[in-house]
């Protein structure tokens, strides 16, 4: 298995997070401001699949990958039909929500969403996958990261009715780039913190 580097993690997972979390988001608003809503529908929506495509290439979460890309597009037609910077803006915000459901849900069943995407930063084997150490840790990120999902999106859907596109552009970025990367930073700290204890168990 890899060594489980700070380097090596950042190297692995923060390209593929910065190009679905934060570029898209900025992308869109500055093609909008140059040359309408269409173009940064449009704009918006190649970054993202840009960057989907090449992660079910790359073979990380194929089928995860191919759902979102599913969302992008549907968004990217009701956008473009519906004309609307409010109605592009506002699908995401209920995805997040969604989002933030699914997270508590799989950590009450036992099936932590957050194991999953940990495998876009580390390759865990199979059968570690499988053991009561791996989701107990990732089911209480899980809790942590629902919450935090929807009260984001919470914050972006008030942002977006009560201040408009510019507001709630400001807001995605506060609650987006800082706490996402303090979270991911404090997940991949607990998780080899807790790993790394078990390993003189076996």
């Amino acid at each position: 298995m890899p060594e489980r580097s700070w380097r090596y993690l950042a190297r692995r997972g923060l390209p593929a997070f910065t190009a679905e979390g934060i570029a898209p988001v900025l992308v869109f608003y500055g093609a909008w401001k140059l040359w309408g809503l269409t173009a940064g529908i449009v704009f918006a929506a190649a970054l993202s699949g840009g960057v989907l495509v090449w992660q079910i290439r790359s073979g990380r979460e194929g089928a995860l990958a191919r759902l979102t890309l599913v969302f992008i597009a549907v968004q990217a037609l009701v956008g473009l039909a519906s004309h609307s910077a409010t109605v592009y803006l506002a699908q995401p915000v209920v995805l997040s929500a969604g989002w933030g459901v699914a997270y508590l849900v799989s950590a009450a069943i036992g099936r932590p969403l957050i194991g999953l995407f940990a495998n876009a930063w580390y390759p865990f084997p199979p059968e570690f996958r499988a053991t009561p150490p791996y989701r107990r840790e990732f089911g209480m990120q899980s809790v942590v990261w629902g919450v935090f999902c929807l009260a984001r999106a919470g914050l972006r859907l008030a942002a977006l009715l009560g201040s408009g596109v510019g507001g709630f552009i400001v807001v995605s970025l506060v609650t987006g780039a800082p706490p996402f990367f303090a979270l991911v930073a404090w997940g991949v700290w607990h998780a080899r913190r807790t790993f790394t204890r078990l390993e003189p168990a076996g």
